[in-house]
């Protein structure tokens, strides 16, 4: 049986819309169509930045809820609580989990768990749903601690999560500097391998990518660090300013990363990052993530644009320094059913931390289709047919994230 007709084999109706999608666009002979699912399927696949599929909220129960008049926050909560874990206790959803992953092919996610703050017990809901998410599913989803469990999981044909805790953990208490940051560690024991060092804010680490000063790293900033690299988590600067980013880079003493970003000579955005920080994040023996948002992707927004970013980055910067962090996530069949039974809810303010500027960028449904979570089998086809070399690929599609993972833990305290 040809590699394509396995893909189909485990597809559903909404896999199958995305793939249908992405392949209008791509065009790929049957040659590379066939040549590209088999590599894919060798591969090691390491998400470098993403979400396990999603599952389909519980509406009965958060009607329940809302009439028992819980708060906006508690239902926050309970909504993202149930789309984390509730593929462990509900049967349908856990099938539409493994359906995804299986049609992905991925072997790992860098799993977003942790939120857009500093708050430890903020950043700690998160990683306790994906620790129980794991924890339960150990036949279908184990948790990596080493860059040797997600090898593990690939030959025995399994998924696998790597945690990244998004903010740097800090007490707010100020007493010193080792005491404010004494959470790295205790966070980097619980499972967390990388963490941002601002978001779209400025925190006291630095500017984030959406503040106009674009003020760079503070001193507080160079020695999170500089206990980041002792620790043995990796730097992250997806969401930081222009100038932090670049100060991160040239202070770090390991590889660092730009997790799920795009290219800003390709599409100029505050979320993409210009040639000279690429290059000192290069220079740290890091990657760029290329991610699979379309405003950010610019132009068609597509996977077409994916692939233009990941190829502008590997022929600049060298294959090494390139990766896939989608930052997207499968969302399960059941929602749209599920979420109708709930009332609607009043108008609530933006949240502080989502500060972005407008901009009249207008996101398809097939853009989005095409860049379906499940669809990473079709971005090897993509690279492929960019005339990629299979080492090339697969460095791009893992292998550059797995390298980083092991030098963030070499020589940790």
């Amino acid at each position: 049986m040809g590699a394509a007709a396995q893909l189909s084999e485990r597809s559903n109706e909404r896999i199958e819309a995305g793939r249908d999608a992405a392949l209008q666009i791509l065009k790929p002979s049957r040659r590379d169509l066939d040549y590209g699912l088999e590599l894919h399927r060798r591969s090691l696949v390491f998400d470098a930045y993403g979400f396990a599929p999603r599952a389909a909220v519980d509406g009965d129960f958060i009607r329940e809820r809302l009439g028992q008049g819980a708060s906006d926050v508690e239902l926050r909560d309970l909504r993202e609580d149930m789309g984390m874990t509730r593929s462990v206790v509900d049967q349908a959803e856990r099938r539409e989990l493994i359906q995804a992953w299986n049609a992905s092919g991925v072997t790992c996610i860098f799993q977003n768990c942790g939120e857009e703050g500093n708050d430890p017990l903020r950043l700690m809901k998160r990683l306790a749903r994906f620790t129980y998410l794991c924890d339960y599913s150990r036949d279908v989803l184990r948790r990596a601690v080493r860059p040797e469990d997600v090898e593990t999981a690939k030959r025995e044909g399994l998924g696998c999560l790597y945690f990244t805790g998004n903010g740097v953990p800090l007490t707010q208490a100020w007493v010193s500097v080792p005491d404010e940051l004494r959470y790295v560690r205790v966070f980097y024991q619980l499972g967390i391998r990388m963490m941002h060092v601002t978001y779209n804010r400025r925190n006291p680490l630095g500017d984030g990518c959406a503040e106009t000063a674009n003020g760079g790293l503070s001193d507080f900033g160079r020695a999170a660090i500089a206990e980041m690299n002792r620790v043995g988590v990796i730097v992250d600067v997806a969401h930081s300013g222009w100038q932090t980013s670049l100060e991160a880079a040239r202070r770090s003493s390991k590889p660092m990363v730009a997790s799920h970003s795009t290219c800003a000579a390709v599409n100029e955005h505050i979320r993409s990052k210009p040639d000279n920080m690429i290059r000192a994040i290069a220079d740290t023996d890091g990657y760029i993530g290329i991610c699979c948002i379309s405003r950010f992707l610019g132009h068609s927004g597509d996977i077409g644009a994916l692939i233009d970013h990941i190829d502008y980055a590997a022929k600049k910067f060298g294959a090494d320094h390139v990766a896939i962090g989608t930052d997207v996530a499968y969302a399960s069949r059941n929602s749209e059913r599920e979420n109708q039974k709930i009332p609607r809810q009043r108008a609530t303010r933006t949240r502080f931390a989502a500060l972005w500027p407008p901009d009249d960028f207008q996101t398809t449904d097939a853009m989005r289709e095409s860049l379906a979570w499940t669809n990473w089998p079709l971005f090897t086809v993509g690279l492929v047919q960019r005339g990629y070399k299979d080492e090339e690929i697969q460095k791009i599609l893992g292998g550059n994230v797995l390298r980083v993972a092991r030098a963030a833990l070499d020589g940790a305290a």
